[in-house]
């Protein structure tokens, strides 16, 4: 039979002037075969068999990558002098460069795609996305290989979800293997990690939240790439990592999308929460430019193995993502174990609880490390911050940063009260797993441009508020 041309993996189908005839049969023939075209090969990967936190020689290359640095920070502006120029009337208002095409936008002259970076800011970028596809391509598979399938169905993940983190680690294969060919020969490769779990429960959570700060952290760069076309592929390949995430929700046995906007973060903020849990890579492994924040924990993080999830104290397995530990959950305690409705939170498509993970006017207890501390593959990179003592607590969600002041700081540790604010009227702006960062001024930035914050942030980690 005829073969379509193909182009990119995608069949084009020529469209033809006329009707043509069409014979009509009354079965649907099933011995039709087509040869498929050439499909590009994947990534070298292989399943990483050393696990655990880095043990070896000292590094002889430390801090992240740098050049020549031209200024302390990027000074605030005012909006560019055309920011206001268009007219928002809804009609034309220039010659339309094709039919029904209408003027502007950004490659939209024809040229073809290329599919490269265009600026050091689009390769540290799509890098660090890398090292994310690298760790979650890990995870999932080190999650199935540790655990038994009885600890799985004792919290009620069957075979078809097994095989679903399965078919995750396989998605993670393909980005992979998109984000290396973008880079090329100088890609990071697959390193090695050290996770902060022990059981199911904490494995699913902690895979929620490495997925929340991967979707985010391409979130907040997406649209400031110099390479559009690049920026296409990443979308199209995070829009998969959103659905993780809300998979792993679902897993856990919270709401699934509680939130109407997803956040965007800065690159830094997302390196800051990936870095610890990569032990070592290779010796030739390609650095980031990417800064890494010291170490934020909540002393009384909200914990979603709990019944009543916000009455607790020190039941994370550590800081940066501060993910929840079970082992002082009791059985009369343990959500999973009651069979009623707004209570047992065992995996399902959504659930609700009665007892809220968190609510605004709640004290919040948090605890940071200084800066300078030996972090990430081979303790090879340094933490860091230019802030001044913190000040105020950051709540990034949805379109929102809502700055509340630090109370009753002492030495590394003070608390803060959860604000209470909107979106949108009815939308909670504190809702989901949520970024928190400490701060030495409430300054005012929005989601386009939240990296102005960085050089007044002091300290990252994730929240667990819904």
């Amino acid at each position: 039979m005829p073969g379509f041309k193909t182009s990119a993996g995608v069949a084009l189908l020529s469209l033809v002037a006329r009707s043509v005839a069409v014979p009509v049969v009354s079965e649907a023939a099933t011995t039709v075969t087509s040869i498929p075209p050439v499909i590009p090969s994947q990534v070298s990967h292989h399943n990483v068999t050393s696990h655990g936190p880095y043990t070896g020689p000292s590094p002889t290359t430390t801090g992240a990558l740098s050049t020549l640095v031209l200024a302390p920070s990027i000074p605030a502006l005012p909006p560019g002098p055309d920011a206001y120029k268009y007219d928002r009337t809804g009609k034309l208002h220039a010659p339309m460069p094709a039919p029904y095409t209408p003027s502007g936008g950004r490659d939209t002259n024809g040229s073809a795609p290329v599919y490269r970076p265009l600026s050091d800011f689009d390769y540290e970028s799509v890098a660090l996305a890398l090292y994310q596809e690298w760790i979650e391509l890990d995870l999932f598979h080190w999650g199935l290989a540790t655990f038994s399938v009885e600890d799985f169905e004792k919290v009620g993940l069957t075979a078809e979800d097994r095989f679903l983190i399965e078919f995750m680690a396989d998605q993670e294969v393909g980005h992979a293997t998109l984000l290396s060919n973008i880079l090329g020969p100088h890609a990071p490769k697959q390193c090695t990690y050290n996770y902060p779990v022990s059981n199911v429960r904490e494995f699913i959570d902690f895979c929620q939240k490495l997925t929340r700060f991967g979707e985010s952290g391409v979130y907040g760069f997406l649209e400031h790439l110099n390479a559009g076309d690049v920026g296409t592929l990443l979308l199209q390949s995070i829009s998969t990592e959103a659905r993780q995430q809300m998979i792993f929700r679902q897993f856990e046995g919270l709401f699934p999308m509680p939130v109407w906007f997803e956040v965007g973060v800065p690159q830094s903020w997302a390196w800051t929460l990936l870095a610890p849990y990569i032990s070592s890579c290779p010796a030739n492994q390609t650095r980031l430019v990417w800064q890494n924040f010291p170490d934020l924990r909540i002393l009384n993080q909200p914990n979603p193995a709990r019944i009543d999830g916000s009455n607790v104290w020190n039941e994370t397995t550590g800081g940066y993502t501060n993910t929840l530990s079970t082992q002082d959950v009791e059985p009369d305690q343990d959500c999973i174990k009651s069979d009623v409705v707004g209570i047992n939170c065992s995996p399902g498509i959504t659930r609700n609880r009665s007892m809220p993970l968190s609510y605004p006017g709640r004290q919040v207890f948090l605890e940071w490390d200084e800066p300078g501390k030996p972090i990430g593959p081979n303790n090879s990179y340094i933490t860091n911050t230019t802030a001044g003592p913190p000040a105020f607590a950051g709540w990034v969600s949805q379109l929102n940063v809502t700055y509340t002041p630090l109370m009753n700081v002492t030495g590394n540790s003070a608390y803060t009260i959860q604000p209470n604010m909107s979106t949108f009227a009815g939308d909670p702006a504190v809702n989901g797993t949520i970024f928190l960062v400490l701060t030495d001024l409430d300054l005012y930035v929005t989601p386009y441009n939240l990296t102005m914050l960085n050089p007044h942030v002091y300290a990252v980690a994730l929240y667990q508020s819904g």
